[in-house]
């Protein structure tokens, strides 16, 4: 069997590569990386949100193309069910798949007013009432987890795919300052020393390529 290979773009602005890759780590999958150049003009087009690329990520595995982070997660669950990527019990796993869900289609007002950058680090930004909606929610829904199954990640003692799905969001609210409740704080907290994010992090801050439309923004 060739070994899988993950097609990715920029390490420090593409929250969908970051989430693609990090199922690929709780996997336990052996795969080589992929690296979309950031001057594609399909990988501009998607981290200035003008569109959603289809290139990244996309995961090639055993003749079998996956693209979209949900089919990806839904593959690497298949073909690894002992990686725990969803939760055992049947309605904790609907659940997980709801707020996947909800983190997958919507938040739009969040990602357009806080990209994901994680070379910068905004002290005191000013998060505007367009974006507030989506922070308060996904903070319900982080609440919400947290304290129906009582772990340190979403659904208990180990991530799963929602965790994966919101560690951007993570990024971002460390990124732009974003004030928080102490239960809330401490999940970033968590999430910011997972050890692939960490991992994948440090290798955002070495690369060379930066994105100007965006740096010049914020």
């Amino acid at each position: 069997m060739s070994q899988a290979v993950l097609t990715i773009s920029s390490r420090n602005y593409s929250s969908w590569s970051l989430r693609g890759w990090l199922l690929c780590k709780m996997a336990g999958l052996d795969f080589a990386e992929q690296v979309v150049p950031i001057d594609d003009p399909t990988v501009r087009a998607e981290l200035l949100m003008l569109t959603p690329s289809f290139l990244v990520p996309r995961l090639e595995h055993d003749g079998v193309k996956v693209w979209d982070v949900l089919a990806i997660a839904d593959y690497l669950a298949e073909l690894y069910p002992d990686a725990g990527l969803f939760p055992k019990e049947r309605k904790a796993r609907a659940h997980c798949r709801s707020i996947c869900g909800e983190m997958h289609q919507g938040f739009f007002n969040l990602r357009s007013a806080l990209p994901m950058n994680l070379s910068a680090r905004h002290e005191g930004f000013t998060v505007w009432q367009g974006a507030r909606h989506d922070i308060e929610r996904i903070f319900a829904l982080w609440r919400d987890c947290l304290s129906a199954y009582g772990g340190s990640y979403l659904f208990g003692a180990k991530p799963t795919v929602a965790d994966a799905m919101f560690a951007p969001v993570c990024t971002r609210f460390h990124t732009y300052d974003v004030q928080m409740d102490a239960v809330c704080a401490d999940y970033v907290a968590v999430i910011r020393r997972w050890a692939p994010l960490v991992e994948w992090t440090r290798a955002a801050q070495a690369e060379p390529d930066h994105f100007k439309e965006l740096d010049a923004e914020f």
